[in-house]
């Protein structure tokens, strides 16, 4: 079995990698809009940047149903081909949806490139970003179960035997041995993951009684950064998605109250099946939180759409209910880009006003604006996180008075 996650992974030598320049394709079927898709392939390319490949051109086609052989009509791909043929520094195609084996194989055998689809490169992604034991662990697990339903069409010298015998023979042995292999793996990572999940929990117990509270948003809207200003410490955080994978966890004290604060992976939309399920415990630091920091790019033209993502994932981990703060992040670019210079700035607050009224109403929860980044409106966000800490507080030892 070839090894097929290494799309932007650091080489151990040090020596720096060569970006690999790729095309992205897309398919609008007929319950998407152009405007849909365009913000998917939009969000692929950053996926692409993000796993180390330059985007040179998209691919888009109106389908009803994928194509089961090739996923895009024999145009489209005689399109996508030619333009291979004519930028040679291309090496890599990247599908916005999941591919079958079989697809692959048949996409790789005509484009001469390699094939990668949106779950391959996530998992890539992850691969790279992972830190800890937990981390890398359901990596593998999602990368196994991923790899499991695909054995078959990625066993592409089959193909050329044809007639029962040569079909029923060794090769079929050899892939059934290997889905056992597989198998014994995924049980194996799956017990060890279990392990884990329990030291961990044991952690959370010796943190004694404190109040936690838990960042949460959709990848990239700046949860690390205001980790690191809620905290003062140095939690990586950069423009990429997935900057961080691993849950961070820092003790910090406002005005002599201690309580914990998390920083949770940051959720996307499309993300593979699989992956859900083996990053719940990444999130039970949310699910075992008494406050919900819901962190949203205020800025960030599908914000709504990516509230809805989180608040899906919320709603399954049962933790939609909890008292919640919803920080729409990056005001200043929101005011970059949507209001004109020379807009007098009490017709700017009365326009905000509005606006976080309007939010409280739609989403049911309180919401503050700020920019982590210049730590604009900060002692509000403080002054209201710490009364909802105290709140929970009261609530937990009503009968004994705390002295911060």
């Amino acid at each position: 079995m070839s090894d097929n996650w290494d799309i932007g992974r650091k080489k151990s030598t040090g020596l720096r990698r060569e970006i690999e320049h790729a095309i992205i394709v897309g398919v609008v079927r007929k319950d998407q809009s152009v405007e849909q898709v365009t913000e998917y392939l939009d969000e692929l390319e950053f996926l692409a940047e993000t796993a180390g490949a330059k985007t040179k051109k998209r691919f888009v086609q109106k389908l009803d149903h994928p194509h089961v052989k090739t996923f895009v009509g024999s145009g489209k791909l005689e399109e996508i081909i030619e333009y291979i043929e004519i930028n040679e520094e291309v090496s890599l195609i990247i599908f916005d949806d999941d591919l079958t084996g079989k697809q692959t194989s048949i996409l790789e055998e005509e484009t001469k490139v390699k094939i990668v689809d949106r779950s391959q490169l996530i998992l890539d992604i992850f691969a790279n970003r992972a830190q800890t034991a937990q981390a890398r662990t359901q990596v593998e697990l999602a990368q196994m179960q991923y790899l499991l339903p695909r054995l078959r069409g990625l066993w592409t010298h089959l193909e050329r035997q044809r007639g029962g015998i040569g079909m029923r023979g060794p090769g079929e042995m050899e892939i059934e041995t290997d889905r056992r292999i597989v198998r014994d793996k995924i049980s194996l990572l799956k017990k060890k993951l279990e392990k884990i999940d329990q030291q961990a929990q044991t952690q959370r117990k010796n943190r004694g009684d404190l109040i936690r509270v838990a960042l949460v948003g959709y990848t990239n809207v700046g949860k690390s950064t205001l980790m690191n200003a809620l905290s003062k410490s140095e939690v990586f955080a950069e423009d990429k998605l997935f900057a961080t994978l691993d849950t961070t966890v820092r003790k910090v004290v406002f005005d002599r109250m201690p309580f914990l604060l998390s920083d949770t992976v940051g959720f996307i939309r499309k993300l593979p099946h699989h992956l859900v399920e083996s990053f719940k415990s990444t999130l039970d630091e949310a699910k075992e939180s008494d406050i919900i920091l819901h962190v949203v790019d205020i800025a960030h033209p599908q914000h709504e759409d990516q509230i809805k993502t989180v608040n899906r994932t919320l709603q399954d981990l049962g933790t939609l209910e909890k008292p919640t703060l919803m920080i729409f992040n990056k005001i200043d670019l929101y005011r970059e880009r949507n209001f004109d210079e020379y807009l007098p700035k009490e017709e700017a607050d009365n326009i905000l006003t509005e606006l976080q009224e309007n939010l409280k109403n739609t989403y049911g929860h309180d919401n503050i604006f700020i920019s982590a980044k210049d730590k604009e409106n900060f002692t509000e966000l403080r002054s209201r996180l710490k009364t909802m800490i105290e709140d929970q507080y009261k609530h937990r030892y009503p009968y004994q008075t705390k002295y911060w």
